[in-house]
């Protein structure tokens, strides 16, 4: 990415969104590009500032912080939101991710975990909090497929390959998860090296072979 990864702050508390903002400030590679103290400030904020990252509040005036992160990832699908909040219930989370959000942290994060997660989600990526990250596998029982299929890939990486057994091309599978073509052509790249295939048909046959994809 070049320049600085630009940060719209939205948390109804003043002192800790200037708090929040001092340290992205102070981070090399990141600007605070502006901060909202509600829901619906952000969301037009959102769309005027077009920032790479929106970090977002849970609870929130006027429009919470779940209505606000569909509403700004819908205008614009390659702005990332990360959720920093205290709620760490299944529902919050998968309600979160349902919306669009593509990280989950909570507030007791330390500072550089934030700043990890700022960048990963700046990338194109999903981030959780290792408690959330290991709740919400538990819940959906996915920790299991992955470690029996291709224990190199990331879950990511199985998620586009299972795509991409499904005759999806570059453009679509960005769509469907709210990535930037550019990321999910990375990912592509990632997977046919590490499953030491040359194109997207060997992956395939691969992916088939393995049971991460059904035959057709």
């Amino acid at each position: 990415m070049f320049g600085s990864l630009r940060v719209l702050v939205v948390d109804d508390h003043p002192v800790f969104r200037a708090a929040l903002c001092a340290m992205l400030d102070a981070t090399d590679g990141m600007e605070v590009a502006g901060e909202a103290a509600d829901g619906l400030t952000a969301v037009t904020d959102a769309g005027r500032l077009e920032p790479d990252v929106v970090l977002m509040d849970l609870n929130l005036p006027d429009l919470d912080g779940i209505e606000a992160t569909r509403r700004i990832v819908s205008a614009s699908p390659h702005t990332g939101v990360l959720m920093l909040t205290m709620f760490e219930n299944e529902a919050a989370v998968f309600a979160a991710m349902r919306a669009g959000a593509r990280g989950y942290l909570l507030k007791g994060a330390r500072n550089e975990q934030i700043i990890r997660a700022v960048r990963v989600i700046g990338d194109g990526e999903a981030i959780f909090s290792p408690a959330i990250a290991t709740r919400v596998l538990s819940l959906l029982g996915t920790a299991t497929p992955r470690d029996e299929s291709f224990p190199r890939l990331t879950l990511r990486e199985q998620e586009i390959l299972r795509l991409v057994a499904r005759g999806m091309g570059n453009a679509s599978i960005a769509e469907e998860l709210v990535l930037s073509q550019k990321t999910v052509r990375n990912h592509v790249s990632h997977i046919f090296r590490k499953l030491r295939v040359t194109d997207r048909s060997q992956a395939i046959a691969k992916a088939k072979e393995a049971g991460i994809a059904r035959s057709e």
